[in-house]
């Protein structure tokens, strides 16, 4: 559900299910932003503005929920370092709800994305076994994911960047800002973030799930919460969707995550922690090489945060303290240690930062720093340890410092916020680097609003790039960061049963990093390069139009990337990426209590894939449907779903084919202690 005022309402608006934002990816960060809302069968945009007095306002709804009330006063989902009202804001931040996700055809995150339609969601393989995430033709290496907040990339690699250690149970929103923000987040924003925030503890409740359906497929998942704190628990399984050449399994999945979350609260201090833990192994059959089918992954994520929020006069500070540890074993033939050995890291981040921000008579302004430190010890990434240990015989180390400055210009109808971040690297002696920032926004009438925005940003390579040279691959330690520089307008539409929005930009690329072949060698081999130059620009636009009954959602994005190339250079990343992706959802309310939801999108992929007979082919469009039959009552919801309805065979990796129709059903039961 979705609330819709004018663009210029100047009274407060408190969506429930957005509470306890102080903990959300652009809470610790900055100003707030014009929301655009996800869901399963929408995506549409809605604003509101938050008066000197923090007055709230009731909201009558079009759909027989006129007893709930909402405000934004304390709602902080933001896109700069200095939180504003969200009337006021020039970028834009998608937020998928708790709604949203609950009504979704999906069993993991990675599958809630696909329904953006800026989001380029590469499996290989599904119920969150791996999977590539790219915003506006980036590769997976080249966004943010956060956890509430947190910064949890992986620096060994993307692929293992949504190893969440919590359930798609615990997820209150999702957050997604496209476009880069290098000023906000860092190194690792280049082209956009993603973060997820999860629920707070509440009142004294618990939530059970039971899941099953097609390839053996089981999930069970239980949620307390008692106060302050909260504890969760998941499992997932499956046999796979395909078989070895040998007649072994080879696409099988078995994961299982914990989570605790607790907070405290007094005056003007408010605390929060949390820890996790995700564990899962999976078949990765033909993931890395085409010629090996009986590969095999297991991965384990341990995450830890503690976040405060203090106010101390005019002056409000927001410091955070973060570890996370990751194991990676990768084998290239499954159980066959002694034929190839197998592939062991281990990485460790550690971080502190620390964000604030002050009003005075020219505006509001935000400052602050971070340090962020990235270790790894591995069988084949870094240079060699003084003293090896088990696996490991090679490592490397590198810290990150950056500092922030930022400052905001609010008049009536018009917003300028502009500032830079400073950035130094201990990796190959990497001086200070200033990437600037500045974004506008002005509101014409009661429905119409305007943008426009120039951002900069940078990625360092990650540990894989830097040094993966084993099994047909060959990197470069000397890669230079990526940088990029980006230009964007958009404008915007909203009444109460339609609304529209459109943008269009163009980023500026140089230094871009890939795995390119060249496919007239005898033997040829993937090399990890510095693109000089790479040239994005895009559209894209959407409209939905809802009522009591039903809730229609049309979004298109076009995409073109120009570089110049050789026709026998064969890129893996960067320059395969979604000319066209095209999304539409139904939703229909069937009776009080019954609904149907039906998914479409179409994806038409630029770049090629050589087969494991070495023949160089083209990615082909495809259309996949979705559906979900569900009866929602107060305490229990009952469901059965397909995902890829027609079973459309398709890849969005080469020589990794996804699976054909999965049926599933399942229950949802929440009752309190």
């Amino acid at each position: 559900m979705m609330y819709k005022p004018n663009f210029n309402q100047r009274k407060a608006l408190r969506f429930h299910h957005f509470t306890r934002k102080g903990y959300a990816l652009f809470a610790c960060l900055g100003r707030v932003v014009t929301i655009s809302v996800l869901s399963v069968a929408t995506l549409t945009s809605a604003s509101a503005a938050i008066d000197d007095k923090g007055m709230t306002e009731t909201v009558t709804t079009n759909d027989d929920q006129t007893d709930k009330e909402a405000t934004l006063d304390d709602v902080e989902v933001t896109g700069s370092r200095a939180p504003l009202a969200l009337g006021q804001a020039a970028r834009m931040v998608t937020v998928l709800s708790r709604e949203d996700i609950q009504a979704a055809p999906v069993q993991s995150i990675n599958d809630l994305l696909k329904y953006a339609v800026g989001v380029d969601v590469r499996q290989r393989g599904p119920i969150g076994a791996q999977t590539d995430i790219g915003i506006r033709g980036s590769t997976s290496e080249q966004i943010t994911v956060l956890l509430n907040g947190i910064n949890i990339c992986d620096p060994q690699t993307g692929h293992n960047a949504f190893d969440f250690p919590c359930d798609i149970a615990d997820i209150e929103r999702i957050e997604i800002l496209e476009g880069p923000a290098g000023r906000v987040y860092g190194t690792s924003s280049l082209v956009g973030a993603i973060n997820i925030v999860t629920k707070d503890a509440g009142s004294k409740t618990a939530d059970v799930r039971l899941e099953g359906g097609s390839f053996g497929y089981l999930s069970t998942a239980g949620r307390i919460g008692l106060n302050r704190h909260s504890l969760s628990a998941s499992y997932t399984r499956s046999d796979g969707y395909s078989r070895s050449k040998a007649g072994a399994l080879n696409s099988d999945y078995s994961g299982g995550k914990v989570f605790y979350q607790g907070g405290y609260a007094h005056e003007n201090l408010r605390l929060k922690w949390n820890a996790g833990l995700s564990a899962k192994g999976f078949g990765s059959n033909t993931f890395y090489s085409a010629k090996f089918d009986e590969q095999f992954e297991k991965t384990v994520k341990l995450f830890t945060a503690l976040q405060g929020e203090l106010t101390a006069g005019p002056l409000h500070l927001r410091p955070s303290i973060y570890w996370n540890r990751s194991h990676d074993r990768f084998e290239l033939i499954r159980g066959s240690e002694d034929k190839v050995p197998f592939n062991y890291h281990r990485t460790d981040v550690f971080g502190i930062n620390l964000n604030s921000y002050f009003d005075w008579l020219l505006g509001r302004t935000a400052f602050g720093a971070e340090f962020r430190n990235e270790d790894i010890v591995s069988t084949n990434l870094g240079e060699p340890l003084s003293d090896p240990f088990s696996h490991y015989k090679v490592g490397l180390n590198r810290s990150n410092l950056s500092f922030h400055l930022e400052h905001n210009i609010l008049l009536k109808r018009f917003t300028l916020s502009a500032g830079f971040i400073a950035v130094k690297n201990t990796w190959n002696q990497m001086p200070f680097k200033v990437y600037p920032g500045i974004d506008a926004s002005y509101r014409i009438g009661d429905n119409w609003k305007i943008y426009a925005s120039y951002n900069s940003s940078l990625r360092m390579p990650s540990f894989t790039e830097l040094y993966y040279s084993v099994g047909g691959h060959k990197a470069d330690k000397y890669l230079k960061p990526e940088e990029l520089h980006a230009i964007e307008g958009g404008v915007k539409f909203n009444t109460t049963h339609f609304s529209a929005k459109a943008s269009v930009f163009h980023h500026h690329a140089r230094n871009m990093i890939d795995w390119v072949m060249d496919t007239r060698e005898t033997e040829p081999v993937w090399e990890s390069v510095n693109h000089t130059k790479v040239n994005t620009t895009g559209l894209e636009a959407s409209a939905i139009l809802h009522s009591s009954l039903f809730t229609l959602h049309l979004a298109y994005c076009y995409l073109h990337q120009g570089k110049d190339t050789e026709d026998y250079l064969q890129s893996q990343y960067s320059l395969e990426y979604l000319r066209h992706k095209l999304t539409a959802s139904l939703l229909l309310h069937l009776m009080k209590q019954l609904d149907l939801s039906v998914n479409y999108r179409f994806q038409d992929r630029m770049g090629t894939y050589t087969t494991v007979d070495g023949e160089v082919k083209n990615y082909h469009p495809y259309s996949v449907v979705d559906a979900r039959l569900s009866w929602n009552a107060d305490s229990y919801s009952i469901y059965i779903e397909t995902n890829n309805l027609t079973s459309k065979r398709y890849v969005d990796y080469g020589n990794v084919p996804q699976p054909g129709c999965w049926v599933m059903a399942g229950a949802r039961y929440h009752f309190n202690l």
